[in-house]
């Protein structure tokens, strides 16, 4: 748990220079760091890129048969969070958190009522099914978010259509169209936009309207390796593409500040079976005769492989790599929980939301007294009271409090809490990513031995119970009267001549690599898969609710598909 913030230590870093920690970690023992290209060490302008994708998605829609006074829409960024869950069934977008308990809802472009959400979803829960959800968790998703949203406030509106009776779409005439038909069709235009090369295209062309340049990229990446670490750039994306965007970031021996390279790795399919590595030609961008069996060259092009063939050829445990990248599936999930790999999440968003933290600090304070009234009201309240306490007025000021704050974050809130509670994204950041930090960059302001250590995580008995807290229970009146439990321990390891020497800081273990019956399953049926486009299409993953479905994988986006 955060400390209150006039506790917290005059030395750190400013709040935007900041790597935040989930698990300690040393990155002197880190002998390797891996990057993701995009979003990663190429971080895309906002919101000139989302407003590309989203434009051409609009085009690609009224070429398959929908209206063209769709390309009226206009992609607004203070609308689409990432995190939430399209629900197939009813067309609702929802808010939930980490065990699947919806913490809010929208239908089109209207928020769900309390009584609507409770008639769709009883008990406000749902599960994370791949027949009924799919969860829009990256930074591509985005214009996808508010897109959804539109073109069903569009048709729930349009006089030539109603809603049917089971609300599961709508009817015009003889016409219906069910909520996940239009979703699917929208997905299958999105599609298109980032396989066809007009959108790589359009980027390359003007790579300074849609990429960021930072000076600060090539000394990152000149430190790491002057301090005797290798650097490797794995990336879903084509060579030609790229190519493209790392001469524009590094110039064009980029390839000279890795180690090794490798494209069109097809995660997270690089991280289960993968595929063979095979020798790009940098002159033509085709692929070499043959796969590659020797060791990995230093200034060569790889394209595909897998992370298996990855570790025998360069001799790297788990543990000794550092993999930075922005999605939570494709690049921390499936490395930490299938090689062991430690993890960096990049979560661009996060400027977004410390800058509501810290300057909203107001609202955050007014919620926590309005809790501490709460508790008040009932703390000399027992077992015999028979008088209910009159607390509606101050769960209308939490209610009015927390829907205040989720407007300083945008029209759908923050993408990590919704009032005091946390949301499906967040328990993912915190179950799977060790660092996290809106940029790679931060890293310029630690040394490279720096000692990443995680805060104390602390139980609701913990936070809330005050250190100078006196117990008055028998058993607490028992312990005070005798020596201490740990003066007997000590007593009794010297007895024995045995004492518990681990330090768990110092060798952190991972996330458990123990495969679940779900992966097991996952992986029989990606066993049995045709093409490597289709695996990664069906990976899923265990998560906190229920196996993630294949929907979570950001298929063929523009800078995640594959060269076939």
């Amino acid at each position: 748990m955060d400390q209150p913030h006039d506790e917290i230590s005059h030395h750190k870093r400013a709040p935007e220079q900041r790597v935040f920690v989930n698990r300690s970690l040393r990155l002197e023992k880190i002998k390797f760091f891996g990057f993701d290209m995009d979003y990663t060490l190429a971080e895309y302008k906002s919101p000139q890129m989302e407003i590309l994708a989203f434009e051409m998605t609009l085009e690609k829609l009224t070429k398959v048969g929908y209206p063209k006074d769709i390309l009226n829409f206009k992609y607004d960024p203070i609308f689409p969070v990432r995190g939430l869950w399209f629900d197939y069934l009813y067309g609702n977008l929802l808010k939930v958190d980490g065990f699947g308990s919806i913490l809010m809802g929208m239908h089109g472009l209207r928020f769900l009522k309390t009584q609507e959400i409770e008639e769709l979803y009883p008990n406000k829960f749902i599960q994370l099914s791949e027949s009924r959800i799919f969860v829009l968790n990256t930074l591509f998703n985005l214009p996808e978010t508010h897109l959804i949203a539109q073109l069903i406030d569009y048709f729930d509106k349009h006089a030539d259509f109603k809603q049917n009776a089971e609300k599961t779409g709508i009817r015009g005439g003889e016409m219906m169209m069910s909520y996940k038909s239009i979703f699917q069709d929208l997905r299958n235009a999105v599609d298109w936009v980032h396989m066809n090369s007009a959108m790589k295209r359009t980027i390359m062309d003007d790579l300074e309207k849609y990429v960021k340049k930072d000076a600060r990229l090539p000394q990152m990446l000149k430190g790491m390796r002057d301090s005797g670490r290798k650097t490797f750039l794995l990336t879903n994306s084509d060579y030609e593409y790229t190519n493209a965007v790392m001469t524009y970031l590094l110039g064009a021996e980029w390839t000279s500040f890795f180690n090794l390279n490798i494209v069109d790795a097809r995660k997270p399919n690089f991280f289960a079976e993968g595929t063979t590595f095979r020798e790009v030609d940098p002159e033509t961008g085709a692929l070499k005769l043959g796969s590659n069996t020797g060791p990995l060259k230093e200034g060569v092009i790889y394209s595909g492989g897998s992370c298996e063939a990855f570790r025998k050829m360069v001799k790297a445990r788990g543990k000794d790599v550092l993999y930075v990248g922005d999605h939570i599936f494709g690049d921390v999930l499936r490395s930490k929980k299938t090689r062991g790999w430690r993890t960096f999440l990049i979560v661009p968003e996060l400027d977004q939301e410390l800058s509501v933290w810290t300057e909203r600090r107001p609202l955050f304070e007014e919620l926590g007294g309005l809790d501490n009234q709460l508790a008040d009201i009932y703390k000399n309240l027992d077992a015999s009271a028979t008088d209910k306490p009159e607390i509606h007025s101050v769960l209308q000021s939490i209610r009015k409090i927390c829907h205040e704050m989720d407007q300083e974050y945008g029209v759908l809130g923050s993408l990590f809490r919704s009032g005091s509670r946390t949301t499906f994204f967040a328990s993912q950041v915190m179950r799977y990513a060790d660092i996290y930090a809106s940029t790679c960059l931060n890293l310029v302001h630690y040394p490279n031995f720096y000692f990443f250590r995680a805060p104390m995580q602390l139980m609701p008995h913990e936070s809330t119970v005050d250190h100078a807290s006196v117990l008055k229970t028998e058993k607490a009146e028992k312990f005070r009267r005798q020596d201490s439990i740990g003066h007997q321990v000590r007593g009794w390891s010297k007895k024995t001549a045995t004492e518990n020497e681990f330090f768990p800081e110092e060798e952190e273990e991972d996330v458990s690599n123990e495969s679940s019956d779900i992966d097991e399953l996952h992986s029989a049926r990606r066993g049995s898969q045709k093409s490597p486009s289709a695996d990664v299409e069906n990976n899923v993953c265990d998560t906190d609710v229920v196996s993630m479905p294949p929907a979570q994988v950001d298929r063929d986006h523009l800078v995640r598909q594959s060269s076939d």
